[in-house]
């Protein structure tokens, strides 16, 4: 479904040539292609940024500067957001993360804790809490916001407005 749709083929053909290690697009781009699929309707382009997760414990802050700079070239018309996972743990709140696939699995919802990159045997996804919320179109708290940081998890569910924008999703508190 992502490589039939052109602009995220692109998408993920732009991120695949930046060549950064465990680089992936993850979150709305993934999410919401496919609730778009499963509710009848064509792609839309991606709302909001589109978000490259990769993971470098070594690797200088710059990198995630040049990368935005660069993908904006090759594709002017999105929001790109390049983050290195590695450092991503102290602006969380989080234990040191180990990899992207590490890092996803402190994300909000289970639904948007998905990525895919192009690699040269094809297309590869990265679902560390599975498919299962994404293609049963449930929005399902992470372990990590269900209590404490469950504000945040309703917070985002109201300010993107997934529920008026997809009617065939529904909230799963556990």
């Amino acid at each position: 479904m992502l490589s039939a749709d052109p602009l995220r083929s692109a998408a993920l053909a732009a991120v695949a040539s930046l060549r950064l290690p465990d680089c992936w697009i993850g979150a709305g781009f993934v999410r919401d292609a496919l609730w778009d699929h499963l509710h009848g309707r064509e792609p839309a382009p991606p709302v909001g940024d589109v978000d490259v997760v990769w993971f470098c414990r070594t690797a200088g802050k710059g990198i995630d500067r040049d990368s935005e700079e660069k993908l904006r070239v090759l594709l002017p018309g999105l929001r790109w957001s390049v983050k290195n996972q590695a450092r991503m743990h102290r602006h969380n709140g989080d234990a040191p993360y180990r990899s992207v696939a590490d890092a996803m699995m402190h994300w909000p919802e289970t639904a948007t804790a998905v990525a895919a990159r192009c690699e040269r045997s094809g297309m590869e996804i990265n679902a560390p809490l599975g498919l299962d919320d994404l293609f049963e179109l449930r929005l399902r708290p992470t372990s990590g916001f269900r209590d404490a940081k469950r504000g945040v998890f309703d917070a985002r569910v109201s300010s993107k407005r997934w529920l008026q924008r997809y009617p065939l999703v529904s909230v799963v508190e556990r």
